[in-house]
């Protein structure tokens, strides 16, 4: 069986016996991919927040509130 490759060097990664940064080839790599979830760069999809856009009047106004 080949072995996975890293998701931030595409290394090909050990089995988790021999490396303890699976599923990463290294420390360094674990780190980087660390660093890229605080520093915001991967985001994980705000459902609630897409089906409330959907529900939005599309022209922009606001039916069925007295100003």
């Amino acid at each position: 069986m080949p072995l996975q490759p890293c998701p931030i060097c595409q290394k090909p990664v050990p089995p988790r016996p021999e490396n303890t940064s699976q599923p990463f080839c290294s420390r360094r790599c674990r780190a980087v991919d660390l660093g890229r979830w605080l520093g915001e760069e991967y985001r994980v999809p705000d459902r609630q927040a897409d089906e409330q856009e959907d529900e939005l009047p599309s022209d922009g106004s606001n039916r069925g509130h007295d100003a």
